[in-house]
């Protein structure tokens, strides 16, 4: 979700599909035709008999669900081929480097976030969806539009959650505390606790940059970046922001620290509050049971007014190998593993936000304080589309901002050289 674009083989073959950055719906993208027929081939359609082989790559922390998903498939199939299905474990941030490293051998199956999607199709990696209509009428339009380009799906979406939001403890914090970051910082403070964030990572980071009127966002040529975060004009100039951040990680109760981090550190009562997503609900849950709370992320003071945190929004599919040896199964298999009945399961088993429309309006997901605090947050994100140079010109502002501001650098200065960065042409 958080991972660096491949952009030393793919710039060339990005540049040359025209990829759009974020911004546009899926009906505003412009695809090809030639991608389009593809859609329809006879191999994403053919089911051999006999002994079929699948190997699936995914988090081992989602094996015992998708152990179930694999059972029924091969009882709904039985008889139509003798079925080997393997599950591998590889870190969904890590399935493009994976794939792209080796695609001939690598899984049939993989799952990835949204935003390396982009990189897969220009690599020739991903077989497009083989039933296109039937998928996208059961999605929500948001995860439609992440798992495709142009009019074309190329791969199967199964969770709508991979955005971030703001947990927090109900012991300490009541639902009007938390509207504020002011407030929240006061209330750990009083408390002697503190609240966490991954603050140098650009992930997180954006929160404080997406609802502010400044500009950033990836080119069309789907390598570089566009940003004017170093804005000296409108209400809100680069400048406020920086002397915002620098205001809120000089609090003695903010705490900046690895998204891995967070647990630790509410189970030992250190944290009160924290910003993460959905991945963390079952464990925050046990650590304040009845007291366990979620949100939307806070508003923040900048230049003397409160502008609502902003986020990267993002959904979680799985892609077909294109050179799988069993591409019909291949298909078969993973809109098995997400179809409405298997969303319903990984949220009930592993808390995860449904993209199947049907499973997502259902009363006990309205329920879960996780997912009703992503899909509230939702309305102030947008879809992660980013170039590489991101990604290190974030953490190397967020640290100088971190530790103060040591050196004494100027304000603008260091967002002349955070939007340069972020704006660098080199492919790295």
């Amino acid at each position: 979700m958080k991972k660096k674009i491949l952009t030393t083989v793919l710039a060339a073959s990005l540049a040359a599909v025209s990829i759009t950055g974020c911004g546009s719906k899926a009906g505003q993208q412009t695809g090809s035709a030639e991608t389009a027929q593809e859609v329809s081939g006879d191999a994403a359609q053919e089911l051999e008999s006999g002994e079929v082989t699948l190997t699936i790559w995914a988090e081992e922390a989602n094996f015992d669900t998708l152990s179930k998903m694999i059972e029924s498939f091969k009882q709904e199939y039985a008889g139509q081929a003798d079925f080997t299905i393997n599950l591998v474990n590889s870190a969904d941030g890590q399935t493009r480097n994976n794939v792209l490293g080796d695609i001939h051998n690598a899984a049939d199956i993989f799952s990835m976030p949204d935003d390396q999607l982009y990189s897969m199709i220009a690599a020739g990696a991903l077989s497009p969806v083989a039933n296109q209509d039937a998928v996208k009428n059961a999605n929500l339009e948001e995860a439609v539009y992440a798992a495709s380009y142009g009019d074309v799906l190329y791969a199967y979406p199964y969770s709508a959650d991979n955005g971030y939001f703001l947990y927090y403890d109900k012991d300490y914090f009541t639902q009007e505390d938390v509207q504020t970051l002011d407030r929240i910082l006061e209330v750990a403070a009083e408390n002697d606790k503190k609240i966490s964030m991954e603050f140098n990572s650009g992930w997180y980071l954006y929160s404080f940059f997406g609802n502010t009127g400044l500009d950033f966002g990836i080119n069309d040529d789907g390598v570089t970046n566009h940003c004017n975060w170093n804005s000296t004009e409108g209400k809100i100039k680069g400048v406020d922001i920086a002397q915002a951040l620098l205001n809120i990680t000089q609090s003695p109760a903010f705490l900046s620290q690895p998204n891995d981090s967070f647990i630790d550190s509410v189970t030992q009562g250190e944290v009160i509050a924290g910003i993460s997503g959905v991945w963390n609900a079952v464990e925050i849950q046990e650590a304040w049971g009845e007291d366990y709370g979620a949100c939307k992320l806070p508003t923040y003071t900048v230049n003397g007014e409160q502008i609502q945190m902003a986020s990267f929004t993002g959904y979680k599919m799985f892609g077909v190998n294109a050179y799988s040896a069993h591409l019909g199964w291949a298909h078969k298999l993973a809109d098995w593993l997400t179809n409405e009945e298997n969303q319903t399961l990984r949220f009930v088993e592993r808390s995860q936000g449904p993209s199947n429309k049907n499973a997502a309006a259902s009363d006990a997901v309205a329920a879960a304080p996780a997912i009703t605090a992503v899909i509230e947050q939702s309305q102030y994100g947008v879809l992660q589309r980013v170039g590489n140079s991101y990604w290190d010109a974030c953490t190397d502002f967020a640290d100088v901002i971190v530790a103060g501001n040591p050196d004494g650098v100027q304000l603008q200065d260091l967002m002349d050289n955070l939007a340069n960065d972020i704006a660098a042409s080199a492919v790295q």
